[in-house]
């Protein structure tokens, strides 16, 4: 174990959410108004206990069209040590986007001055990603927005629409190269030709090409699977992979099955000491994975009681996780010093490291005293 007073100088990029703001589409499925917080404001426990809701301290219940509320959690995250933000980017194909005003602000006024990248999140949106009104609406489809691959011309119009980001001061880069994560490499058909083509077009407009970064959700054995697409690095992120080893494989997966037919009936809940002690494994230790750190976990929110919950986070607990992926990292070379937070605002998911009133800024004091920055 390390000792508690160890710091390193480690990039650690955090997740950031830019769905705290209304857009048409979601007022079309949920309700004029609708955001993340609609949902994080109505939960309540459901066992002894439970911590909910969870009510934001600092910044309140805010919305990002606010340029005020952006500098200030930068201001939070650049205090704490966190290196900078991947913010989650939406491009279903054929120019389809959404929630891209926040990223777009930050892009077109400089502001705030602070690191970041971005990770294309190329999954569809179902309508039982969110909820309301603890019903999910049923309309002629749950498919709100279908994720489709067209083809080499999509990939070109996606490149260059995010061309002004690729090319700013602020953008993170890994041997000279944006870094870019694709949240779902094994679904993207042609993946190979994806990589290729934007490779190409980086060398083009004056780039060292990308540092791309598939992230790994399953089972440990997709890290070669997304090595071998010409993936430069993987994030690993294995919860599925901790549950299963604190419930057991097979249990694991009846639980998956029955909760999505049934749900409701018992809780999947786990100790998050469980959860995180089970995170890591020998693949974290290759120098092109970056491992996931996770401060807390309760999807209910969004899911209620088909949610999956991590029980008894505290900061003191989010330390010493932070300091085992540390341990990890540490010996790796400069370049590739990188962990990912998860998250840094995924409030519907319980999953989150902005102040709230129960904790203050414990968990942003817990990555202070992790990691300092040069």
């Amino acid at each position: 174990m390390i000792n508690n007073t160890t710091q390193i100088n480690a990039k650690l990029i955090a997740y950031y959410l830019p769905q705290f703001h209304p857009i048409p589409e979601n007022d079309l499925w949920w309700g004029k108004g609708y955001t993340e917080w609609t949902n994080v404001g109505k939960a309540r426990p459901l066992f002894r206990g439970h911590y909910q809701p969870r009510i934001p301290a600092d910044l309140g219940y805010y919305d990002l069209r606010i340029a005020e509320v952006r500098e200030k959690q930068a201001e939070l995250a650049k205090d704490a040590g966190v290196y900078g933000f991947m913010y989650w980017h939406y491009w279903f194909g054929n120019g389809k986007r959404v929630l891209e005003m926040p990223f777009n602000e930050v892009l077109s006024t400089g502001k705030p001055d602070f690191p970041f990248c971005l990770g294309w999140a190329n999954h569809s949106w179902r309508s039982d990603l969110w909820k309301s009104n603890d019903k999910i609406f049923q309309k002629s489809s749950n498919v709100i927005f279908e994720q489709i691959y067209p083809g080499v011309q999509d990939y070109v119009d996606h490149f260059y629409s995010m061309l002004p980001a690729f090319t700013d001061d602020r953008y993170i880069k890994v041997y000279n190269k944006p870094l870019f994560l694709v949240y779902n490499p094994l679904e993207i058909p042609d993946c190979k030709l994806f990589l290729e083509t934007w490779n190409n077009l980086a060398i083009k407009n004056g780039l060292d090409g990308f540092h791309f970064v598939g992230q790994s959700r399953g089972w440990s054995s997709e890290v070669e699977d997304i090595l071998s697409l010409g993936f430069d690095a993987v994030n690993r992120n294995s919860q599925w992979e901790a549950e299963c080893k604190v419930k057991g494989k097979y249990t694991r997966i009846l639980i998956s099955k029955f909760l999505e037919k049934v749900g409701g009936i018992n809780l999947d809940t786990y100790e998050y000491d469980e959860i995180v002690n089970n995170l890591f494994n020998k693949y974290d230790e290759f120098e092109n994975v970056y491992p996931t750190v996770i401060p807390q976990w309760d999807r209910s929110p969004r899911s209620g009681k088909q949610a999956i919950i991590y029980k008894n986070s505290t900061p003191e607990k989010f330390k010493s996780h932070l300091l085992e992926a540390i341990k990890i990292i540490k010996n790796k070379g400069e370049e590739n010093k990188i962990f990912f937070l998860k998250s840094w605002n995924e409030w519907g998911e319980g999953n989150y490291v902005e102040p709230d009133l129960r904790f203050g800024h414990g968990y942003l004091n817990s990555v202070k005293d992790c990691i300092f920055r040069k």
